[in-house]
């Protein structure tokens, strides 16, 4: 038996999930499973490394959709782990599912941290919601500072994403998607 064999992979239990810090380190647990291919989100089936497909989707989903979070804004370390999960997936077979719920969960992020109201995380994470309604969808009243950390999110990412157009023109409006475009160029400049 090798010593990999030896060693305890912590199992996700998504009832005892009861905060944003929680589901961030449950998050990591399916990035990390992305990452190798290995570990609790993978057991029983077949899993590449470098590859999200729809079940590690489905993790997130559940994990996001923890029953104890449903009144909690998405937190900003469970976006930060989404962003993290879709930077280390360079395959994808979940037909876009992962990068829908990633873009609402940021946007509902995004909203709340800006003040402004959002639903409960089942109504904005699902698929049967349309984001318009109830996404910002106009600039005013969002926080410069989150726009300023999307952006440095998606600054030198390998991959262009249409993730950010999505958040872009559903966070702020469309009116004012140049402006956002132009956001990691600025915040470049002032470093």
């Amino acid at each position: 038996m090798s010593a990999a064999a030896n060693v305890s992979v912590p199992a996700i239990d998504i009832p005892a999930i009861a905060n944003g810090d929680a589901s961030a380190r449950a998050l990591a647990l399916v990035r990390d499973g992305v990452i190798t291919g290995e570990g609790p989100t993978t057991r029983g089936r077949v899993h590449f490394s470098r590859s999200l497909d729809a079940d590690d989707a489905a993790w997130c989903e559940r994990v996001l959709l923890a029953a104890a979070l449903v009144d909690q804004p998405v937190s900003r370390a469970e976006a930060e782990a989404l962003f993290e999960i879709s930077d280390a997936a360079a395959e994808r077979s979940d037909d876009g599912r992962f990068d829908d719920l990633m873009a609402r969960a940021i946007v509902h992020h995004a909203a709340a941290a800006s003040g402004l109201p959002v639903p409960p995380r089942s109504v904005a994470l699902s698929p049967d919601t349309p984001i318009e309604s109830w996404a910002p969808t106009q600039a005013v009243g969002v926080n410069v500072e989150v726009l300023e950390w999307i952006a440095s999110q998606m600054r030198g990412k390998r991959r262009a994403s249409p993730i950010f157009a999505t958040l872009a023109a559903t966070l702020i409006g469309a009116a004012t998607l140049p402006l956002v475009q132009s956001l990691p160029g600025l915040i470049d400049l002032g470093m």
